[in-house]
């Protein structure tokens, strides 16, 4: 496997462990998405939309969408979960649409990337790719472990869409259209 089809699986396995953990969360009792917990971020629902807002901030120096900093600095959080969940699927769509138009190429090509105050500073889009699924992932850790003090026990996360796994999850790659 190369680096541009490991990245490319890496954006599909990103939205299978999305909506994993969103199954989890969607099946919370009430209160407990913004129940205040010890953390990075003081819930649940604060870590969720701290993931989207930075998944659009970086797909959007990716697309250069124009948007910049803005698109982080302007998001605004979602207060329920279902809302949150069809708008990260929808950022994890993009990524995926983004990654599989990809070429070896465009790996090393830099894209300018807003830092407010660092002012423009170009980025290669390898690395931001490899960054995006690095803090996605590290958050996602994060809600799995608050989830393990709810109703709801946390979702094994830990599978990257191997031949083993997929036999065992067919509903849900289907589903997915993986």
């Amino acid at each position: 496997m190369d680096l541009l089809d490991y990245l490319r699986r890496m954006a599909k396995n990103n939205l299978w462990s999305n909506d994993r953990l969103y199954r989890a969360v969607l099946a919370l009792k009430p209160g407990e998405f913004e129940a205040e917990r010890t953390n990075f971020f003081p819930s649940i629902k604060a870590t969720l939309n701290h993931v989207l807002a930075v998944d659009h901030l970086y797909l959007d120096f990716l697309e250069d969408g124009g948007l910049g900093a803005a698109a982080y600095d302007d998001f605004v959080p979602f207060d329920a979960a279902p809302e949150l969940y069809l708008a990260q699927l929808a950022a994890d769509r993009r990524l995926i649409a983004f990654c599989d138009g990809l070429s070896e190429s465009d790996l090393h090509r830099r894209v300018i990337t807003d830092r407010r105050e660092d002012g423009m500073i170009p980025e290669k889009i390898g690395d931001i790719l490899a960054h995006v699924f690095l803090h996605d992932i590290h958050h996602r850790g994060q809600v799995h472990a608050m989830l393990a003090g709810t109703s709801v026990a946390p979702p094994q996360l830990d599978e990257f869409l191997l031949d083993y796994d997929v036999k065992l999850r067919t509903a849900e790659v289907e589903r997915l259209g993986l």
